[in-house]
Parts: C-alpha cells; structure tokens; sequence
C-alpha cells in the first residue's frame, strides 16, 4: 500500500536494499559508525526504534502518510532492557579508545583489610540522552558516481571514510559538508543510519533526499549514554592519606555493537594511591547503541567516585577540599610519568575563595535559610589533554583580507573565532579582515570535534599556517624589483602588523601586505600548517583539572531542589578566548545540573520502547534551574602540549565534569540524605 501511496518515489527495506558494507569500526583509525551492525543487513529487529524501511516521497507530508501504511510482520521475542537481568551474561570488554579497562596496582584486597577507615557503596546512573537544539539530519545529492552529503557531524574526515567503505566507493568520490552544527554533545560524532539511507535513497530515485530526524528518532537513532552500575571501594589512614581504590563498574551496549562507558578509568590516577584496581563489566541488551556523551566515563565515573571520598570526608572528619589535597597526585601514578602541567591545587584555592568555602558549618543540615535548608559541596573536575594530528592553510589575499580554512567543525565552542584570532594575532592583521571556513571534507583533514582535543590540534597547525604564508611573503618580497627590499634576503625582512619592511627598519618604510602581492602579479599567497603528536606523549601525562563548587537549596516541605550557585575552577592551559571559554563552562555546568537533577530515559521492559522520548517528559535544565555561575580560569599555559608554544588545552568536556557530584555532596550537606542514584529527583528525598 505505501508503494502506491501518492507521491512515493521509493520504498526501500532489507529486501531491496543496495549492498552495503561494514566500515572499519575502529575510532582510533580514523573511522567510526554508529553501528557495527549495517542499516537493513538482515530480517532482525534488535530493539525498538531500529531502522526497517525508509520511503522517499515528493513532500514530507506525503512520506508521513505512506509511512503510516507500512505494516510490519515478526516474530514475537521478550527483550532484556535492564541490566540486572543481563548480569549473568557480563563480560569483561579489552579496551576504551585504546585504554585497557581493567587494571590493578598494587594489592588493594589486602589494602582495604588493613585500612583505618574504609567506605564501600554503589552508585548508579540512568541513561542520558543527548537532546541537541538541532536534530541530526542528511541531504545527499549525487553528480554521476559523486556523492555530496551535507551533514550535522562532528568529523567531516571521519564520516567520508566511513561513508566511502559502507558504500564501496572511493573517497575522493565522496564529499562531507557541515559548516555549522546546532550542538552534538557526542551523538554527531560518528556515523549513524540515517546518513547512509539519505544517500542509498538519493541513488535509488536519482533526486536529491534530504532526511531529517525527529526528536523521537533522536532518543533511538543517534547513540545516549549508557547506564553505569558502579561500586567503589576506598581504604585511607586515619590522616586521609588512601590506601585503596577499587571500582567496579557495570555498563550497557548494544546487540549490534561495543561502546563502554569508561567509568573506572580516572580512579588509576586522580589520586595518589598505592593499591588500585579498575575493572569495567559489560551486558548486552536490546536498546540501541551507547555513544560518547559529554565527558564519556569521566562524567559518570565522577559521580561515583567524587561522591565516595565526600562520603569518606565524612568518615574523617575532615574537610572534603583537604582531603582531596593530602591525596593530590604529583605525577601520573598509572602512566608512571610528569604531568605536563597541573594547577588543580590552585583551583581548588580560587573556586574555594570565590565561593566562600571557610564559611561552611561541616554538620549535615546546620545551614539554613529560614525554613529552606542550604548545602555546600564540591568536587573534583578532570579530562584529559587530548591532541591529535590537524592541519590547516592560511591564504593572503590580494585585497588584504585572509582565509583560514580546516576541514575542522565548530558545533558552538568559538573554532571559528579562535582560528581567526590565531591568524590574526600571527599575521597583524584586524580580525574583521578575516574570515574562516570549516567543516568542509576538501579541506586539510582534522580531528573529531570532540574529546576536547580541537584546541590543541588545530590552533598549533593555524599559527604554523600563517607563519607559512607570512615566510613565503617575506621571499616574495625579497624577489621583488625596483623596492625597499632589493638586494635583501628574505631573512633581512619583516612581516608583521599588516606591512612588510626591513629589518630594523620603520614599518612605514615598507609596504602592505596586499601591496607586494599586487606588484608581482600574486592574486593570494598560500601557508600550510601541519602539526601531530610527538616524543612529548611518552614523556608527559597530559590532562586538565579542575574543581566544582555548589551550593543547594532544599525545601524540605517537597523535597525540591534548587541549585543557587556554582563556581567553577579550571586548569586547562592557555585561555584563547576568555568569553568563548566561558560559555563552555556555563554550558557544562548547565549540562552537568540536568544529569545531577533531572535527565533520565525511561525505557518500557516489555518491549524495550522509549516512553521519554520527547523534551516534555525528559527533562533538561532551563533559565529557571540555572542561577549564578561563576567561571574562573589559572590561564598559565601548558608547555609541552604543542611545540608551537601556544599551550592550550581543550575545555568542552571537562566543564561538566564533578558538577553532578558537587549537587549531590551539597544536597547530603543540607539534608544529611545521601542519593546515590541519579538524578537527584524528589521522591528520593521524601
């Protein structure tokens, strides 16, 4: 019936599909989809919300209606939904991005028999679901055997290689544009189904196909983060020095594919601490595939974690900061090496006196404001320093305006200002006179934009890029007949602040930039800049700290709970751009009190179907949940992260990092009721 619907240009299933092909489902090559499992490759649902046709129409109206037509027969099977129910079939995953998930150091058994103190409990969290302003979407046109896909992706790079191999084609035959991304938080961050069938649908009817998906497809379609069951173990001196750290950890995937929520991985070195042991478990259920959300492991392993040492604060009798300074780690225990910069005592100290921490009464429940009661908590923020290889070209153009272009994306952090900036501040030249081009796969390739690792990777390669272009610049010049410059060498000239001189010379002796181009016929004058990895990755442990303070507001009469401030203190190198910079810190924090306080999805275990799959039963923060935040910066570079000198780490994911702890340790602070489940929801405080 829906084949003859009006409009219906196509109606395609496992049945008629195209062959399709498994890409290489390793992230650290380079190439990721969503499901290890091909859209339409057999005749089984593995859970609800799975794609099983899609239907091109001439209007959108037109597909809804035929698609209302479509009647699918199967077999009847009872899904495992919960984790529990899936224990006995656990097993123990290899790695996480190239990081083993199981560890030990030391002897932590014999550790925790023999320790002053201990505390033992589980933490849970839900599944979360990321919930972009801008839903994922594709429109696939072809020309001949080309293939152009405009996308909401994170990984233009990523995404055509991923593309190419699923659909056998080569990749020069393929060609991915995102410019801009109305947030991802993780879910554009590989491949999902959908983008596939835009472009097996485009093919099939010979048109182009836009698919766009609904918010409902956006809880079953495009990854969330998984479940985690954590069970942390800590053993200290009666001086809070610890002695133990075990965490356990039990997570969700999928039938069709392997993600791990890496909760424990932290917990090997944000302490100092002789005796750990790490291990993830994971179980098979029938919900769609986990993906990385925010901060993946170090958002949830916080909770856990964070939450534990408060608990054993209290234990102490000590004061939750101090404890956390006795245990600092000087060096990396796990990786055995130097960190390449750490400031975390110091944001400790600034988020401490900004927020008014010597003021706390340490007793659960002593501070009140009239009938409400106030609570004070705070925790540990971390992510790590990543950098991966990026490149980028610079070009002079002959009107005096620049380009800076990478096959980068900026999903709102400010890439497009910060590269700007980089060029501008190398080149001279005023920011207006520059302009910026992204997220195009034509472009020099980059890295992800995710795992904080944009800043790092491309900012380098830009200032190489310019500094290449104003070289090449200063040769021109010196080739340049009847000038200021003649009978120079290159390195006897000057370019900077717009113009180009000799060397120890005024600048108003020399000429504009555009004015050399414009006297040797040069229409633009093109910098590449290229940067990677190096030795410095065996030498240093590279990772970014920080500290999250919050205070609560609890009326005890209906258990709500109202987060009144936050002061946030992070170390994450050199601050490119101080208002860009903290509008990712007001958005984790933000992202961070939705998980504290509110975002949960719930699933139905009769036939694994989302019931919150729309942003009025799944809760996230507004205006009203969000009071003051207070954003501070240590802004001393860190030196051994790029060659280039800059010394700037990324920030996107460490700012939500430790916020859902510190509500938690404030609302036991008010209360003296410890939840160790998220979110923190009324009827667990009654």
């Amino acid at each position: 019936m829906a084949e003859k619907a009006p409009g219906v240009l196509a109606v395609i299933h496992h049945g008629n599909a195209p062959t399709l092909y498994r890409p290489d489902n390793d992230f650290m090559s380079a190439s990721k989809p969503g499901e290890a499992r091909v859209v339409f490759e057999d005749d089984r649902v593995h859970y609800s919300g799975q794609y099983v046709a899609i239907i091109v129409a001439e209007t959108l109206e037109q597909a809804r209606y035929a698609a209302e037509l479509v009647q699918v027969s199967y077999a009847v099977e009872d899904p495992t939904i919960e984790t529990d129910a899936a224990l006995d079939s656990a097993y123990l995953p290899d790695e996480f991005f190239g990081e083993k998930l199981t560890t030990t150091r030391g002897d932590p058994d014999v550790a925790l028999s023999r320790a002053a103190v201990t505390h033992a409990a589980t933490y849970t969290t839900p599944i979360e679901h990321h919930n972009p302003i801008e839903p994922s979407a594709s429109v696939a046109v072809w020309n001949g055997d080309e293939l152009t896909l405009y996308e909401t992706t994170q990984w233009v790079a990523g995404a055509r290689k991923t593309v190419a191999q699923t659909l056998g084609m080569p990749e020069e035959k393929i060609h991915i544009v995102s410019p801009f991304i109305g947030g991802g938080f993780g879910c554009k961050g590989f491949v999902w189904p959908h983008s596939i069938l835009s472009a097996v649908a485009a093919k099939r009817v010979n048109r182009p196909v836009k698919l766009n998906l609904t918010r409902k497809h956006m809880f079953s379609a495009c990854g969330h983060r998984s479940e985690t069951k954590q069970y942390v173990q800590l053993g200290a001196e009666r001086n809070g020095r610890l002695v133990a750290i075990d965490h356990d950890t039990v997570v969700q995937t999928s039938m069709v594919d392997e993600f791990v929520e890496a909760c424990g991985n932290t917990s090997r070195f944000l302490y100092s601490c002789p005796n750990v042991r790490v291990r993830h478990r994971a179980v098979r259920v029938n919900v769609a595939t986990p993906t990385p959300m925010r901060a993946p492991g170090e958002n949830p392993g916080l909770f856990a974690l964070e939450s534990a040492l408060d608990e054993l604060a209290y234990l102490l009798n000590m004061d939750p900061v101090e404890l956390r300074i006795v245990n600092h780690a000087d060096v990396n225990e796990q990786a055995r090496r130097p960190w390449s910069s750490k400031y975390l005592k110091e944001c400790y100290r600034m988020g401490a006196e900004r927020f008014g921490w010597a003021k706390r009464a340490p007793q659960p429940g002593s501070m009140r404001d009239g009938n409400v009661l106030v609570g004070w908590g705070m925790a540990t923020a971390t992510y790590p320093g990543i950098r991966s290889p990026g490149a980028a070209k610079v070009r002079l153009l002959q009107d005096g305006h620049v380009d800076v272009v990478s096959a980068t994306q900026d999903m709102g952090g400010g890439t497009y200002t910060t590269m700007a900036q980089i060029a501008a501040d190398v080149m001279g030249i005023a920011i207006e006179r520059i302009r910026t081009v992204l997220g195009d796969s034509l472009l020099p390739p980059a890295p992800v934009s995710g795992g904080s690792m944009t800043t790092a990777s491309i900012l380098p390669a830009t200032r190489k890029a310019a500094q290449d272009a104003l070289s090449k610049l200063r040769h021109l010049a010196a080739t340049m007949p009847a000038s200021p410059f003649t009978n120079r060498r290159p390195d006897d000239i000057v370019a900077e602040g717009g113009r180009v001189f000799p060397k120890g010379a005024h600048p108003s002796s020399g000429l504009p930039y555009e004015d050399v181009l414009k006297r040797t016929n040069q229409t633009e004058i093109e910098g590449e800049g290229y940067t990677e990895p190096g030795p410095e990755r065996d030498k240093y442990a590279f990772q970014s700290f920080g500290a999250q303070f919050v205070e609560v507001r609890v009326d005890p009469e209906i258990a709500k709970v109202q987060i009144s401030r936050v002061v946030s203190a992070f170390d994450v190198g050199k601050i490119v751009n101080a208002k860009t910079a903290r509008s990712q810190g007001y958005s984790g924090v933000v992202m961070g009190v939705g998980v504290a306080l509110m975002e949960h999805t719930v699933y139905d275990s009769r036939d694994g179907s989302i019931i919150t799959s729309n942003l009025a039963d799944y809760a996230i923060p507004v205006n009203a949940d969000t009071r003051s935040i207070d954003i501070l910066f240590v802004d001393k570079p860190d030196p051994f992260i790029d060659s280039d000198g800059l010394g700037a780490r990324g920030l996107g994911e460490i700012t939500v990092t430790g916020v859902a702890p510190a509500v938690a340790n404030a609302v036991y602070h008010a209360t003296g009721r410890r939840i160790r489940d998220l979110p923190i929801t009324p009827d667990k405080l009654l």
